[in-house]
């Protein structure tokens, strides 16, 4: 299988629609389009509207970033503001890397 096909699904889990939330949707977002190339599905939930789906997930604080798919699953919890800490955290590569070095 090509790895440069996969498909990536992350859930973003905010409490509510406070600056801190929309921080985290914009830079994740940003994230997600600068490195995956459409190949992602960015799942956001709101905890206060939807605590069973944070619950079944085990969701503490927020905002948490969960990459599902693909495996290994990878949490980060907190601030995301620091690009590189997001992409080393979440396993994700830039088209083109696989993670190897040169």
């Amino acid at each position: 299988m090509n790895s440069g096909a996969e498909r990536y699904v992350l859930k973003l889990f905010i409490t509510g629609r406070t600056e801190r939330s929309e921080n985290a949707i914009t830079t994740l977002r940003q994230i997600c389009r600068d490195t995956l190339n459409n190949r992602y599905e960015l799942l956001i939930i709101d905890v206060l509207e939807h605590p069973n789906l944070a619950e079944e997930d085990r969701i503490l604080a927020t905002p948490t970033v969960i990459k599902e798919l693909p495996l290994p699953m990878r949490t980060i919890i907190g601030d995301l503001t620091e690009k590189e800490r997001v992409l080393v955290g979440l396993n994700l590569h830039p088209d083109g890397k696989n993670g190897e070095s040169a």
